[in-house]
This record gives C-alpha cells, structure tokens and sequence, in this order.
C-alpha cells in the first residue's frame, strides 16, 4: 500500500537572518526625564525607536582620537632645546646670515625629531620601525 503524503506546511515568520547581526548583548544606560525626552523626541524625528536611533547615532560618530600617554618630561625638554637650536638656524636663514649644516647632522636632527615625536605620543622606536617595514 501506498502512503499518501500530505505536503509539509511551511513555518510562518520572518525568515532567519544572519547569525553574526543577531543582537543579543545589551548595554543598560540610565538617563535623567529630560534626557529620556529628548531621545524619544529625536528618534520620533527619526521614525526610529529610540534603541535604533541610539545605536545609529554611536556607531555612526567619529570619536575623538584617544588621549596622548603622559608627557615623560626629559623627552619634553630634549624636544624643546633642539627646537630652540633648529630655530635659531631658521632665524638667522630667514634674515639673510649664512647658514652652514652638515647633511649628516640634518639627518640625526630629522631622526631624533621623530623619535622625540613618538616618544611624546607613547610609541616605541621597535613598534615604529615594524610599522614602517610593512
């Protein structure tokens, strides 16, 4: 005998979508009444949620770049005398003098600048140089 098959009905919703857009974490963020109307304002001129305009509004923000590390004073002052010293060269260009430097001590100035800058900013001469390699 022959089994009859009835056709499998198929499962109403929404169709699944990508398993790596799925939101499940949440951040709880408490705002003051003001706060919480002026978001449901802004989202409603949005025809957003107010989640959906929140979450638009932070991803969509470029952030301020990130605090420089502590300024580590000996790099400071090192940085301040070879700028004295490379002004006073520019100065006494700028009016006319003769100005006589080694290229050989133009490069050390150049490097020694830029290993100052980085330094400033917290960036080490090894990372650095494995940056400029690639």
């Amino acid at each position: 005998m022959h089994a009859e098959t009835t056709p499998r009905k198929r499962q109403g919703g929404r169709p699944k979508g990508d398993p790596a857009a799925v939101r499940g974490a949440t951040i709880g963020v408490r705002v003051s009444a003001a706060e919480h109307a002026a978001l449901l304002e802004r989202a409603a001129r949005m025809q957003m949620r107010p989640a959906q305009w929140l979450r638009a509004a932070a991803l969509a923000r470029a952030l301020p770049a990130p605090p420089v590390a502590a300024i580590n004073r000996e790099q400071y002052v090192e940085l301040a005398r070879l700028a004295s010293n490379l002004n006073q060269l520019t100065h006494l260009a700028n009016e006319g003098g003769r100005v006589a430097v080694a290229d050989a001590l133009l490069q050390r100035l150049i490097a020694e600048t830029r290993r100052l800058r980085l330094a400033l900013l917290g960036v080490q001469e090894q990372q650095q140089e494995q940056n400029d390699d690639r």
